[in-house]
């Protein structure tokens, strides 16, 4: 990764987060963001290797229900097939607007993460998230409409390269 200055709005987030020490008292030095309208998802993944192993989340905009899958093992008989993720979440996590959403530890290293497509998550008693406590908007029965959402990921890259790069056309 080659390093370059965040704008300042941004790094007011990031100065934030690494004030809460996540990443073994070293600074946060990288942030993705990603926009998801209504209706959009992303697959299953794992952040792998490259960063520290925690990773933080800011939610702006709209709430979203982010899935955490055990990773399913390859069969016995079949040592090809590569591990992928079962169809259903062990557990789903609410994040409301404005919300933190920390994740180390096991819940880095070994679960898949992944959002749904789908533009409203229906609540009932029997499926409210494990965070319900600490989410207003988790009632049971609640309908949450999802709008755009915007996350800002916010981590920890071990190594950077220190020159910059050259670039010719």
């Amino acid at each position: 990764m080659v390093p370059e200055r965040l704008p300042l709005w941004l790094q007011r987030y990031v100065d934030k987060v690494s004030d809460l020490s996540l990443f073994g008292g070293l600074p946060a030095n990288h942030v993705l963001v990603n926009q998801y309208l209504p209706g959009e998802g992303i697959m299953p993944h794992e952040d792998g290797p490259l960063y520290y192993p925690t990773v933080s989340t800011i939610s702006l905009g709209s709430h979203t229900m982010l899935d955490l899958y055990e990773p399913r093992q390859p069969k016995d008989d079949d040592p090809a097939e590569q591990p992928r993720s079962p169809p259903r979440p062990a557990t789903s996590l609410l994040l409301e607007p404005r919300s933190l959403l920390v994740l180390r530890g096991t819940a880095y290293t070994r679960l898949l993460h992944g959002i749904a497509a789908a533009r409203v998550d229906a609540l009932d008693a029997t499926s409210l998230p494990p965070n319900a406590a600490a989410c207003p908007s988790a009632q049971p029965g609640a309908s949450l409409v999802r709008g755009t959402r915007v996350s800002l990921t916010i981590r920890r890259v071990p190594r950077v390269l220190r020159t910059g790069l050259l670039l010719g056309k």
